[in-house]
């Protein structure tokens, strides 16, 4: 992907935070892979923009997986990214994302409270005993919004942690892998689409106005597997739920 600054889809930005949309498969930050990542994005659009000259200063309070996209957050000054990170400890920033998975969950909505471990050396995460040395907890939400035939179910999920591969771990394990994971899902490398994981709302604390922040950004409805679903009237519906 030829993506560059010019490409960014910034939703919101003040002398304080910036709020972008992250395409799919695109690293949040740098990684090994040395592929073009956000962060080192977002400080060269602010460098071009205001003329800046030296280092940048753009502080990365969230990640997203490389294959989920949706919205971010990003501090533009160090007071701003101390009390968003203050907020997410403090589980003030609320983040939602929109799953399409696998067959029929067993109930319309329910709470997932599991310990996952990630074999570092494999980039894989599994779900494990509590007693596991080194396992983190991981606690999310999840909603029904619709299902096709029992094919594949429109799911809201809530996090509550941040756990790497979290979602995906989690919905698998309950035999719900989501559409397009060709690390967890059923069709192992062979999947004929984007991850179907994307962050669609990010609600949190103004650092410094303390005002309530609320951004909601949609994938793309006219591709696959969200083009299965009528999203837009769904999501009207649940809006306040």
């Amino acid at each position: 992907m030829n993506f560059t600054f010019e490409d960014l889809n910034i939703v919101f930005e003040d002398n304080h935070l910036l709020v972008v949309v992250k395409p799919q498969n695109i690293p949040s930050q740098a990684d090994s892979s040395e592929d073009v990542d956000m962060l080192t994005l977002l400080k060269e659009y602010l460098r071009n923009k205001y003329s800046k000259q030296g280092n940048i200063y753009l502080a990365l309070i969230h990640r997203l997986d490389r294959p989920t996209g949706g919205v971010m957050v990003f501090a533009k000054t160090s007071k701003a990214a101390e009390r968003l990170s203050a907020s997410m400890r403090a589980g003030e920033i609320e983040k939602k994302y929109l799953a399409v998975v696998n067959g029929r969950l067993p109930n319309r909505n329910g709470r997932l409270d599991n310990y996952l471990y990630k074999y570092a050396n494999l980039n894989i995460v599994k779900v494990v005993p509590p007693t596991t040395s080194g396992a983190k907890r991981a606690v999310l939400d999840y909603k029904v919004l619709s299902e096709r035939d029992g094919e594949d179910s429109l799911v809201q999920i809530r996090l509550y942690t941040g756990r790497s591969h979290q979602i995906r771990v989690q919905m698998s394990f309950i035999g719900n892998s989501l559409l397009g994971d060709s690390k967890y899902g059923t069709l192992k490398g062979r999947n004929p689409m984007p991850l179907a994981l994307w962050a669609y709302e990010l609600r949190f604390p103004h650092p410094i106005t303390k005002d309530a922040m609320v951004f909601r950004v949609y994938p793309d409805l006219s591709q696959e597997p969200w083009s299965r679903y009528d999203l837009d009237s769904i999501l009207r519906i649940t809006m306040n739920d």
